[in-house]
């Protein structure tokens, strides 16, 4: 399995504000993408990946509404 450093950014779309939050952790996964599917719970998902070719990954998502970024670095 393949381990990254994941960097999720939860973007504010509040008026007036524009801190975001970050999360960084560590994880294994041999799929960012079904990660990433796996850990969000909602009625209307959608998913979009970037591969680049630093073999990071950049996957942005809106759950019911809320922007998320995970970005994955290999380790």
């Amino acid at each position: 399995m393949a381990e990254y450093e994941l960097v999720r950014e939860i973007k504010n779309l509040c008026k007036n504000n524009q801190m975001r939050d970050l999360l960084i952790d560590e994880v294994e996964t041999d799929d960012p993408v079904a990660y990433v599917r796996n850990l969000l719970k909602g009625n209307k998902i959608e998913i979009t990946a970037d591969h680049k070719g630093d073999g990071s990954i950049v996957v942005d998502s809106v759950c019911d509404g809320l922007m998320l970024t995970f970005s994955f670095t290999p380790l």
